[in-house]
């Protein structure tokens, strides 16, 4: 087994609790892992043990490219579908209307990161702070898109490809998609399809308490059908 590869996560599970299921297979004590997957999204998780744990940090994994289903014509606490919605409007943009709206969204921008994240506040998590009822200010920071892609859009579904450098969160870009559309939107589902070259065509997968090749895309089938 390399010191550094590439696993397949699960949705409803933390990325910290992927690397505790992987550590009770090998018995292998300390692991890493590259870019945080929220608990709602599934796909490449890049991990390492050992020596390789300093890999982690390699700027060849900077680089992710996800697909991401976005809901239009409501906005979410937590900009994403667990938190509470709240209807914004029954606008529907037109394809054109959205592709371009998207389009801004590609180069360095500025992007507020979800108040429910991992973020640090004063050595605090945002989300420990925004659970209690204070959600916290959370300040602008610069990140890099390198491509976004209409898959298809199905009102009130977009389905989109989108490649980033680290740092992004889709949460966000599905928030500011809708506030650019002036009718609101979050993210519903994401998949993540690649980090730096490791891609789900590399990962392993957890059956059985082992770790083993992934053989199929069943985990797409839901997915894939809107």
């Amino acid at each position: 087994m390399k010191e550094v590869f590439a696993v397949y996560k699960p949705k409803n599970i933390t990325s910290r609790e992927m690397l505790n299921r992987i550590q009770g297979i090998t018995g292998v004590k300390k692991w890493g892992h590259a870019g945080t997957l929220d608990p709602l999204a599934q796909g490449v998780l890049v991990v390492g043990y050992n020596k390789g744990t300093k890999n982690l940090f390699s700027e060849q994994l900077n680089e992710k490219e996800y697909t991401a289903l976005i809901l239009l014509g409501k906005k979410s606490e937590t900009d994403d579908k667990e938190g509470r919605k709240e209807r914004v409007s029954f606008k529907r943009p037109s394809l054109e209307e959205t592709r371009t709206a998207l389009s801004s969204f590609i180069g360095e921008i500025y992007q507020t990161p979800p108040a429910f994240s991992a973020v640090k506040i004063k050595g605090k998590e945002a989300y420990k702070l925004a659970r209690k009822g204070t959600p916290p200010e959370m300040k602008k920071r610069k990140v890099f898109i390198k491509e976004n892609d209409i898959i298809l859009y199905k009102y009130p579904f977009i389905k989109i490809r989108t490649v980033t450098g680290s740092g992004v969160y889709i949460r966000s870009l599905a928030r500011d998609l809708g506030e650019k559309l002036s009718c609101g939107a979050y993210l519903y589902d994401l998949r993540r399809d690649r980090v730096g070259d490791f891609s789900v065509k590399d990962c392993v997968n957890i059956e059985n308490e082992k770790l083993i090749p992934l053989k199929n895309v069943f985990f797409f089938k839901n997915f894939d059908n809107i």
